[in-house]
């Protein structure tokens, strides 16, 4: 539909007060204006009500950057566009100009936005437009690419940033605007840290480029209803994604109470331990803990053998070949399966310390609203699985059972933290969708289903050894791990992992061969998996046997998903505070804990396909940390 896109910044000319910046977009005239005086906003208010009725306007801001809830964040632009016209309303002016953009935010019947969590954060905070107003009236032009295709460029896809995507859909000369105001920003002798908020807000790049991301959106949003139209995603899916997005949104408006006396205390702890670690490796010749190099040199020298190697050839040294040499888990747990390497463990160690306190403490601390509390930005759509990640900071990353850093979190006075957390869910919804018959059966009764496996594996004798290499190949089935990584996790011979593999196979018959038709479907349908809620799930042709991980991982999502709108139905959103890979934590008056873990565990089951989706909630003190063993 648009062949060509030439992106041509003629001179600004003046009209009156208004800027215009006349553009040629795939050979058609376009047009950037700015207005200045009140006349000006006169006529983009007479502008906006044409559009208003015409279909969905585009809606982007500009800001200083992405600590939305900092103290001294500023909105400093507003612009709204159709196809053919873009007006930056210069709002860090106040006054008119503000208000105008206020005016057109409350009128507006659809807009366009392109990552819409974010400007509905910024809008919500700075300019007076709750998200309860504007999320209902918003198609958010990522999240359908995302269901077009989930994947990342660097896994093959075209992602799902603004650029890249008008790259593709509209034109391969689609231009970079960050490349350009990166350049800008160092003429002015600002970092790209900097430059949004210290670029003069009338600069023509900065302006121009505003005025050109809202062009671009309402481009690319026709050219996505006819791929999703092609492809036959369900309009049911896209609204679904919106419920979602909205309900992520409000949960990281609301934030969490950060003690602040006590992540302090923990921050400088942090950088004494990293300082501490880093002196004990230097007694084996590292001085550096980030060198591969030096690493390697100590290890070998100490007696270790190391035969993994890195692409470009040298000794690997990761947190895996660490952590075995250390004798713990990827999780930190003790393995008991040799005697530890000081140097392995003093080098995990300080690498702990110092990257806690970079990613958690020290960015709590720096990204706290003046309330003191904390905002963390949760993407309610991120893996090609459509999975959750929450950032700045990266909370979905922590360690299973750490209560250190969980501990700096806080419900709300009088409140306690309640955790809900599914029971196995991707094992049941794997029993749902192969219906794999003993599966079901042992989760109908009631049993442990790892146990259970064990016994079904190994017979009624089995150990707790056995057990845990049982859940490994449970977890290797779901997550695509083979005997190798299996192996690594559970400590395990190797010839008794491809034994337990083989016999699971026997008892669960049903979970290879519903793995190979999903492929020989795949195969037919253009290397795509369509789970059951109608996601597209690209497969990678080397690696088609994770198809079983990408169902069951999508589908677990949407049971997620599902809850928390189901929690929303029964007014929970008030109390809800973050969903965590299958988990969700809330923070709920500690008189009235009981009831509100009942409703809270009630919205999170139901059935699928049979099989029971069930959760156990947890009701802790006022960290979240108190779940983990805090006294707090």
């Amino acid at each position: 539909m648009y062949r060509k896109l030439y992106v041509t910044p003629f001179c600004c000319t003046q009209r009156g007060g208004m800027k215009v910046y006349p553009y040629e977009i795939a050979g058609s005239s376009v047009t950037v204006k700015v207005p200045e005086s009140y006349a000006d906003l006169q006529e983009f208010k007479a502008w906006f009500k044409r559009a208003n009725d015409a279909g969905p306007i585009a809606l982007d801001t500009e800001t200083t950057g992405l600590d939305i809830y900092s103290p001294g964040y500023r909105l400093r632009t507003v612009q709204f566009g159709d196809r053919f016209n873009a007006w930056v309303l210069l709002y860090e002016y106040g006054g008119y100009h503000a208000g105008t953009a206020e005016w057109a935010l409350h009128h507006g019947q659809q807009f366009l936005i392109h990552n819409a969590p974010f400007d509905w954060a910024v809008l919500d905070r700075h300019a007076d437009m709750p998200i309860e107003s504007l999320a209902p009236r918003t198609v958010d032009t990522r999240l359908k690419a995302g269901l077009v295709d989930p994947r990342q460029p660097q896994e093959g896809g075209r992602g799902t940033a603004l650029k890249p995507l008008s790259a593709y859909y509209i034109d391969p000369a689609s231009p970079d605007t960050q490349g350009d105001l990166t350049a800008v920003f160092r003429s002015l002798k600002l970092t790209k840290a900097t430059g949004w908020a210290g670029i003069p807000l009338e600069h023509p790049t900065y302006l121009l480029y505003a005025g050109l991301d809202v062009l671009l959106t309402a481009r690319l949003n026709v050219a996505l209803d006819a791929e999703l139209a092609k492809l036959d995603v369900r309009p049911r899916l896209i609204a679904y994604e919106h419920e979602i997005a909205r309900i992520c949104a409000i949960m990281q408006r609301t934030g969490m109470v950060l003690d602040v006396d006590y992540t302090r205390a923990l921050d400088a702890q942090l950088g004494e331990e990293a300082v501490h670690f880093e002196a004990q490796a230097l007694r084996y010749g590292v001085s550096s803990v980030n060198s591969i190099r030096q690493i390697s040199e100590a290890l070998v020298g100490m007696g270790e053998t190391l035969t993994e190697r890195t692409a470009s050839g040298a000794l690997k040294v990761d947190k895996a070949v660490l952590s075995a040499l250390a004798d713990v888990s990827l999780q930190g747990e003790r393995l008991n399966l040799r005697k530890p390497n000081p140097l392995a463990e003093a080098i995990l160690r300080s690498k702990r310390a110092g990257k806690w306190r970079s990613t958690y403490t020290q960015t709590f601390l720096g990204a706290a609203d003046a309330e003191g509390r904390v905002h963390c930005f949760i993407n309610s759509m991120q893996a090609r699985t459509g999975r959750m990640s929450i950032t700045r900071p990266a909370l979905q990353t922590l360690p299973s059972g750490d209560a250190m850093i969980r501990r700096c979190l806080l419900a709300e006075p009088n409140h306690v933290m309640v955790s809900t957390d599914f029971a196995a869910v991707e094992l049941r919804v794997l029993a749902a969708l192969a219906d794999v018959t003993q599966m079901k059966r042992a989760i109908n009764a009631g049993e442990d289903l790892h146990s259970f496996t064990a016994r079904m594996v190994f017979g009624e004798d089995f150990t707790p050894k056995h057990r845990k290499i049982s859940k490994g190949i449970a977890f290797g089935k779901v997550y695509g791990g083979g005997a190798a990584t299996i192996q690594r996790q559970t400590g395990a011979p190797m010839e008794e992992v491809r034994r337990a593999l083989a016999a699971y196979d026997r008892v669960y018959p049903e979970v290879k061969r519903m793995s190979n038709r999903w492929q020989r479907e795949a195969y037919e349908t253009g290397m795509v998996h369509l789970s059951v809620t109608g996601r597209r799930l690209p497969l990678d042709r080397e690696r088609m046997y994770a198809v079983v991980n990408y169902a069951c991982q999508s589908v677990a999502r949407d049971c997620l998903g599902q809850s928390l709108i189901n929690m929303e139905e029964q007014g929970l959103l008030p109390y809800m505070r973050l969903p965590i890979h299958d988990e969700v934590l809330c923070s709920v008056p500690e008189a009235d804990a009981g009831a509100f873990a009942e409703s809270i565990r009630e919205a999170m089951t139901f059935d699928l396909f049979g099989v029971p989706i069930e959760a156990e909630a947890e009701i802790g003190r006022r960290s979240w940390g108190s779940l983990y063993g805090a006294d707090v």
